[in-house]
This record gives structure tokens, C-alpha cells and sequence, in this order.
């Protein structure tokens, strides 16, 4: 099983294992990690979800699609490696994935 490494606002990282197929914010919601509020549960209509990938891992992971980038517009902590953790799927190339919950 992959793990994620999700760092919390204040620095804490939580390292969590993720089934494939689930999401990065399935993770942290079964792993009770800190900060992320995950509201509409994965239906890509809020951005509650919001993390910011690592730099390291962008290309693994990739660019939001055009749906996802509407509800990231509205975030106030939106930068270029914001993803809706809703959205990022587990797969076996992102066995340690490093993600930033925002505060």
C-alpha cells in the first residue's frame, strides 16, 4: 500500500498507508489527519480538500483538470501546485507523495 505524507499547517507530517484506487483525501479522512475538512466528500464541488503537492511530485501527479481549477479559484491559499486532494488518485507511483495541508 502507498504512503502519503501529509505536513499539517503546523509542521507535524502525518504518514499514512493509502489503498490504491482511493484518494489522497480518503487518506487523510480514514487516517484522521488534521486540517482538511474534505466538505463535499469527494464530489470536486468544494475546496475544502485543498493540499499543495510537493514540487518534487507535480509531474507524477499532475495538473488539475478545468473543473477542479474553478474550485481552486476561490481559494485564498491557491498557489501552482494546488490540487483538491479529492481528485488525486492512488496509484502505486505515488508511494510517498508528499502533500501540504494549508492553514
Amino acid at each position: 500500500m502507498p504512503v502519503i505524507k501529509y505536513v499539517q499547517s503546523n509542521g507535524e507530517v502525518v504518514e499514512a498507508d493509502v489503498p490504491l484506487g482511493s484518494s489522497v483525501m480518503q487518506g487523510a479522512v480514514d487516517n484522521m489527519v488534521e486540517g482538511l475538512a474534505a466538505e463535499c466528500g469527494g464530489a470536486c464541488s468544494c475546496a475544502t480538500c485543498e493540499v499543495h503537492v510537493d514540487q518534487a511530485w507535480m509531474d507524477i501527479v499532475g495538473e488539475a483538470c478545468d473543473m477542479e481549477k474553478d474550485m481552486l479559484a476561490a481559494s485564498s491559499s491557491m498557489r501552482n501546485n494546488s490540487r483538491l486532494s479529492c481528485q488525486i488518485e492512488i496509484t502505486p507511483e505515488l508511494d510517498g507523495l508528499v502533500v501540504a495541508i494549508p492553514a
